[in-house]
């Protein structure tokens, strides 16, 4: 099976505390209750292996729901493998056998995934030019959306329509049906 052929790939992106954990968390319980099969991938960007016991946010995605998760830091991807560095795609390879409907990966700002971006201050506008294949923004009261984006754009108070919009993309297939 090709990457991201039979399954919806979706990052969610943001700098340290832009809330991308949590909106994980939402995205996997109501997929789950969709019947939907979510698996998580996040990238450890505080540098140095991630350790199991502060690894909290593969935990929180594991209780939402999610059916598989890892952590990848410095080379360790935490399901005990390791080898000199990782690449998202290994690790989707990976994730290949197991049956899912979506993944959900937090981090990999690089990668060319459809991508959630989450702003919360005006210093975090840099991400709008750097990364590429934004499908919509999230931004935080403090962050002055000014000029008006092109893409959709929710303020995190604005729960209900950003979730409706993501689960919407989330059960899209790659032809634009839904599934």
């Amino acid at each position: 099976m090709a990457l991201g052929q039979h399954r919806k790939i979706l990052q969610i992106v943001g700098y340290q505390n832009s809330g991308k954990t949590t909106l994980i968390e939402q995205l996997i319980k109501q997929a789950s209750l969709e019947g939907l099969r979510v698996g998580t991938i996040k990238h450890h960007g505080h540098g140095g292996v991630p350790m199991i016991e502060t690894s909290k946010d593969s935990s929180r995605h594991e209780q939402a729901g999610a059916i598989v998760t890892a952590v990848e830091g410095e080379g360790t991807l935490r399901m005990s493998i390791h080898q000199n560095s990782w690449r998202l795609a290994e690790i989707l390879a990976i994730y290949a056998s197991f049956s899912m409907d979506i993944v959900l990966i937090e981090g990999y700002k690089q990668e060319h995934y459809p991508k959630v971006v989450l702003l919360r201050t005006a210093q975090d506008q840099v991400l709008l030019q750097q990364l590429t294949n934004i499908i919509c923004v999230i931004y935080w009261p403090n962050y002055p959306l000014d000029p008006p984006l092109t893409i959709p754009a929710y303020s995190i108070y604005e729960e209900r329509k950003y979730m409706e919009f993501l689960l919407k993309e989330m059960r899209e297939d790659h032809d634009g049906s839904v599934v």
